[in-house]
This record gives structure tokens, C-alpha cells and sequence, in this order.
């Protein structure tokens, strides 16, 4: 039985003091939850929001490494100086570096690379735009983007990532894909694992949803058996709202 995992993408938002408020007003909330639960900030903020989330259920990641362990690569972060300051997880590949940062699956296949020998579990994204989903290309997309971004890393190492199916269309405006939509994508691509991992590497691979997930809508769609949690953006940054996923992700 997978377990669910909510992960909250803060982007590009926050003070410092209203990310340590918020951290510390899930910290104080959050109690024991059945799901794996974790909050991605800025960078900057990591170190502040690790000691706000000290003794929690809440895990911490960062939003993006670098692929080198260290050098010469002024403004990168590596995976191991997130492993250093707290983080546990690390967002790769999501599409606003894709689509906009022009990442392509060759450099984010490098940075799960680095991540895994740090020792991090990367969050890798996958999704995609509109006009794709309309040309009925969705599959072929996804499919691309696992194997591109996973190109020459072990099943066994594959078990240790954990996938975010995100249609860029419903990221950040308020499109949401149904349930049955969702259910449809995750169990393809956990099938496309399958034919290419194994079916023991597909059984223990978790695939969360993003795009657009609200309290109201968690449970619903987190009740499809192919879909394993949430990436969740703008509802991470409100207490009530990212706490509300967790309960919807509990009751599923």
C-alpha cells in the first residue's frame, strides 16, 4: 500500500517572517497524519522554516539543485547543501522551469541524478500544455519526460523517486482536471512503468497530482487508486487551506 504524500510548491512567495508564520502555524496543527506531508520554500527561507517545522510531522525540499556537488556555479544550490541545511526532498523538472527556464530532460535527468547520490528523494514533474492535450498527445508527452528525465537510472533507484503529474494547464488557474481525467493519466504512465521497470518498481512508485488542488477537491481526487498525493501550490500557502489536503488525503 503506497502512502500518500502532500507537498507544498511555495514558488516564489513569502517574507521571511510570514514563512516562518506560516510553517509554524502548520507545525502547530499538523498533529500525527497518516500521509507523508512536506513544504518546499524559497531557498532563502529553507533554513528558517526547518527550525520553524523542528519536531513536526513536516518534512522540508527545496524547489530545484544543481547537478555538480560544488563548484564554480555562482547562485546554484546542490543537493547536498540541501541535504545539509534539513531538506529531505527536492522538486526537479517542474514546468515552470521547463517551459519557462528552458530545463530539458537531459539536464533534469543530471540533477535526479545528483539528488539520489546526496541522498535526497526527488520530486520529479511531468505534464502537459494545453494544445498537447488537445492534440490527444498527453501520453506521449509524459511518457517522454519520465524517460528522458529517469534515462539510465536503475528500477531500484526509480523506487526512491517520486512523481508529480502536472498539467501545466491547470497549474495556478483554477482548472482543475477531473478525477476521472487524473485517474486516467496516473494509470497509464504507472502502467508505461510497468512495461518499463517492472510491476514491482510501478506498485511502489508514487504519483501525486498538481494542478489547481484545493481542499474542496483533495479527497475526491485523491480517492482514484492511481493517485498517490498532491503537489499543491497556491493552497499550500494558507494553514487551513494546505491543511484541509491533508485531511482530504487522509480520508481517501
Amino acid at each position: 500500500m503506497r502512502k500518500k504524500f502532500i507537498a507544498g510548491n511555495w514558488k516564489m512567495n513569502l517574507t521571511k517572517a510570514a514563512a516562518v508564520e506560516l510553517a509554524a502555524g502548520l507545525a502547530a496543527k499538523i498533529g500525527t497524519p497518516s500521509v507523508d506531508v512536506a513544504v518546499c520554500p524559497p531557498s532563502v527561507y529553507l533554513d528558517a522554516v526547518v527550525g520553524a517545522l523542528a519536531g513536526s510531522a513536516i518534512q522540508v525540499g527545496g524547489q530545484n539543485c544543481y547537478h555538480e556537488p560544488k563548484g564554480a556555479f555562482t547562485g546554484e544550490l546542490s543537493a547536498a547543501m540541501l541535504l545539509d541545511i534539513g531538506c529531505k526532498y527536492v522538486i526537479l523538472g517542474h514546468s515552470e522551469r521547463r517551459h519557462i527556464l528552458k530545463e530539458t530532460n537531459a539536464d533534469i535527468q543530471k540533477k535526479v541524478v545528483a539528488a539520489l547520490a546526496a541522498g535526497l528523494t526527488p520530486i520529479l514533474c511531468v505534464g502537459e500544455l494545453l494544445s498537447e492535450r488537445e492534440a490527444g498527445q498527453t501520453a506521449a508527452v509524459v511518457h517522454d519526460q519520465f524517460d528522458g528525465s529517469l534515462a539510465g537510472i536503475s528500477a531500484e533507484q526509480v523506487q526512491q523517486v517520486v512523481i508529480a503529474y502536472e498539467p501545466v494547464w491547470a497549474i495556478g488557474t483554477g482548472k482543475v482536471a477531473t478525477p476521472e481525467q487524473a485517474e486516467e493519466v496516473h494509470a497509464n504512465l504507472r502502467a508505461h512503468i510497468a512495461a518499463k521497470l517492472g510491476q514491482a518498481t510501478a506498485d511502489v512508485v508514487r504519483i501525486q497530482y498538481g494542478g489547481s488542488v484545493t481542499a474542496e477537491n483533495a479527497a475526491t481526487l485523491l480517492h482514484q487508486p492511481n493517485i498517490d498525493g498532491a503537489l499543491v501550490g497556491g493552497a499550500s500557502l494558507k494553514v487551513e487551506s494546505f491543511l484541509g489536503i491533508v485531511a482530504g488525503a487522509t480520508k481517501s
